[in-house]
């Protein structure tokens, strides 16, 4: 028998993505996407659904890259009538001409298009909105940025309609920042308390917890801890506000209690802050802010960070002298201490961590001690002055005692011989250290058991199903029982409950 040894012709199907080429999306114009913002805007006016007016704003971040004079002149002139005065005022802030017809090439003008009315009050503002971003833009048009926020917070107060919270809170950050950039945060203080006052008043949710973030940034930026804490007892943060302004807020609670010694409830809030936070890809600035408090709350509460914290690429370059301060109070080398404050003394003031950085020299002495404690049974004061690089014996005797006086080490001090005899370590289960960590750990579940239950959606008139079974259960025992008080059932006929 013959065999057909040629081989076979290979036939290629053709494959989906082969037979359809991917087409990349077009980008959107910026004129077209602002029409359609504004679209938006009004249907979350007439709808009453702010979540129409938040997805508008959260397109702010990419489109204020495309704005400039010529984009927002013909915004401008494409949203106002002809003759209106909100059009004119709006062009003073422009440098840009307005929107001029175009020749097409058969000698016939284009086409515009007939604007009947003026936009929404609504839509004015976001407008406004747009031209403030592209005026902050710039340092030489920062005057007129601040004249158009004034004047458009002074029409937001006035006209007084909720459909505007959102994008009133934008206007007061993006104001506050213009006080920020040009150093006179001072100033403009007065008007944010009034501006909350306002807001609390109107229950305006939006504005209130972006006026409360704005407050607790002024006070710190002067260091005025004991107003901002002030402020924070005697207001209410809103509960509906998002999540990036309750990062915000729980950023600043952090700060406040690290300052006033409270450093379990500043890792609480500063770790409730990352955890709300955007990822980092999207906030690197505040990722990288809101860690550098972390790390150094966590090493005076006597923790290390995790090391492969100061791995990740956002968070490599700007740790690198938090990374310093670590090595050295995990090996409690008070020379390593000193020498990496001295380097990056700079950072850290202008990171606003120097002073709780200064307090670690504590916590770096009682780690030294601490090993030094359990390398030695006996050692003198000067061998321990001169491995923690301290100025005298006589702080080193007292740094000894009051470690010993804390439980830090175990030990006896002897003043006459100028040693320090060290002792063994109890059980350390028989203290109450394990018992409140236990605690600590018991706590945060249920309140993340507490906060996953309050996050739950149900489906609406889920109940009802439950109740219509139920119903008919009841009806079918009624009949049954009809049944056999009339005797047409007896009791010993099957009967499927």
């Amino acid at each position: 028998m013959d065999v057909d040894t040629k081989p076979k012709p290979v036939v290629s199907v053709p494959t989906p993505d082969a037979e359809k080429p991917v087409v990349k999306a077009e980008p959107i114009a910026p004129n077209v996407e602002i029409k359609q913002n504004l679209v938006l805007i009004d249907r979350a006016v007439t709808t009453l659904e702010p979540r129409f007016t938040h997805r508008v704003l959260r397109t702010l971040t990419h489109l204020r890259k495309k704005l400039n004079d010529e984009v927002l002149s013909k915004a401008v002139e494409e949203t106002y009538t002809k003759d209106s005065p909100a059009k004119a005022a709006l062009f003073q802030y422009l440098s840009a001409p307005a929107a001029m017809d175009i020749d097409l090439p058969n000698g016939d003008a284009k086409p515009q298009p007939v604007v009947v009315s003026d936009p929404l009050p609504e839509g004015d503002t976001y407008i406004r909105l747009l031209i403030l971003l592209h005026l902050s833009a710039s340092k030489e048009t920062t005057e007129k940025a601040m004249a158009l926020a004034h004047e458009t917070v002074e029409r937001i107060q006035a006209l007084n309609r909720r459909t505007m919270d959102a994008i009133a809170g934008k206007i007061y950050f993006y104001l506050a920042r213009l006080y920020e950039v040009t150093d006179r945060l001072a100033e403009i203080r007065p008007l944010l308390l009034a501006a909350h006052r306002t807001a609390t008043l109107r229950r305006d949710a939006d504005s209130q917890a972006t006026l409360i973030n704005l407050l607790l940034r002024n006070y710190l930026h002067y260091n005025l801890y004991s107003q901002a804490d002030k402020l924070v007892s005697k207001s209410t943060f809103p509960d509906s506000a998002g999540n990036p302004q309750w990062a915000r807020y729980q950023y600043y609670l952090g700060r406040i209690h690290a300052v006033q010694l409270s450093y379990t409830q500043a890792h609480t809030e500063l770790l409730q802050a990352i955890r709300r936070a955007p990822t980092a890809k999207t906030a690197p600035g505040f990722w990288q802010t809101v860690h550098k408090f972390f790390i150094v709350v966590e090493l005076l509460m006597g923790d290390i960070p995790d090391r492969a914290l100061f791995r990740q690429p956002v968070l490599r370059k700007p740790l690198e002298p938090y990374l310093q301060i670590v090595r050295a109070v995990r090996i409690g080398d008070l020379s390593h201490f000193q020498s990496a404050l001295q380097t990056y003394t700079a950072q850290f003031q202008h990171d606003k961590s120097y002073t709780l950085i200064l307090r670690l020299r504590h916590n770096v002495i009682k780690t030294g001690i601490r090993s030094i404690s359990l390398a030695y049974s006996r050692i003198s004061l000067r061998d321990i002055c001169t491995k923690l690089s301290l100025d005298s014996e006589e702080d080193a005797e007292y740094i000894v005692g009051k470690a010993i006086r804390d439980g830090v080490v175990e030990g006896i001090l002897d003043h006459q011989k100028g040693v320090m005899v060290c002792g063994r370590k109890g059980d350390v289960y028989s203290t109450a250290e394990p018992g409140e960590v236990f605690g600590r750990r018991i706590g945060f579940c249920l309140e993340l058991h507490n906060e996953s239950v309050k996050a739950m959606r149900f489906p609406l008139n889920a109940h009802r199903k439950d109740l219509a079974s139920s119903e008919a259960a009841r009806e079918r025992e009624k009949s049954i029982a009809k049944g056999i008080a009339e005797g047409e059932i007896d009791d010993d006929d099957e009967m499927d409950f």
